[in-house]
């Protein structure tokens, strides 16, 4: 039976839902499960993506048995391992929603909080809600490093978010037509939104202790290329030029 609030042929979708996934085969169907709740509380049609950045696990053959069974989900194939931001750029290029929500495969982040996070866009209140894990479930040192990251990246873009590297965040697609997401700018993803003149929020989201799988970075990854992109951000922020024109219609003589 078809259920026309989540019609994706017939119906304008409302909500996609992307996230990038390397070797995240037992993660994959708890991700796609609560995915498909958080959809389907919206009541509205949804879609959910995941690009499969050519894991050497078993996700290939986990991701075909599920489009078997939840018919709103599409699978990008990587053609070669380009990692995190290439993946979530591809996913977003992508989408069909009115709205985007990203999520991490690794089942951190809760895709329960996707529906709350969609309020305030709908209310335009904003174009991009950013998750704030306020209550971190990381190992000491992720933590430290993510505190002073945080830290020095606000310094540099100028801003005050809390949560940078938060892999939930959901806006209006909108929000992404201008943007080029170079390597390790999912990180800065917020800082680029904002360059754009769009109007930003943080929301604070629940945050669970990875369970399965292993995690992709380490403290240089994490670290040390925060310090430098965060260095090629204040260069394109410098540089940037935001602008809005619509085209003047002629006056009836």
């Amino acid at each position: 039976m078809t259920n026309e609030a989540t019609d994706t042929k017939n119906t304008e979708i409302y909500l996609s839902i992307v996230a990038p996934a390397y070797n995240e085969a037992e993660n994959l169907p708890q991700l796609i499960d609560e995915s498909r709740e958080a959809g389907e509380a919206t009541g509205k049609a949804w879609e959910i993506i995941i690009a499969n950045d050519c894991s050497t696990d078993d996700s290939s053959a986990v991701l075909d048995r599920l489009m078997g069974e939840v018919p709103q989900l599409r699978v990008l194939d990587m053609q070669a391992n380009s990692g995190q931001s290439a993946a979530l750029d591809a996913t977003m290029r992508a989408a069909r929603g009115k709205y985007i929500a990203t999520l991490d495969s690794d089942l951190q982040n809760d895709p329960r909080d996707i529906p709350k996070l969609l309020e305030p866009l709908d209310n335009d209140e904003c174009d991009y809600v950013n998750g704030w894990r306020a209550s971190r479930k990381d190992k000491g040192w992720r933590l430290i490093v993510s505190k002073y990251g945080n830290k020095f990246r606000n310094f540099m873009t100028r801003e005050t978010i809390h949560d940078s590297g938060c892999g939930l965040k959901v806006f209006r697609r909108e929000c992404i037509e201008r943007m080029r997401l170079f390597n390790g700018g999912h990180r800065f993803f917020v800082s680029l939104v904002r360059m754009d003149g769009w109007r930003v929020m943080e929301m604070v989201v629940n945050h669970r202790p990875r369970t399965a799988g292993v995690a992709k970075y380490g403290f240089f990854d994490r670290f040390f290329k925060v310090i430098k992109d965060a260095f090629v951000v204040r260069w394109m922020e410098n540089k940037t030029t935001v602008w809005r024109a619509s085209e003047r219609l002629q006056r009836d003589k």
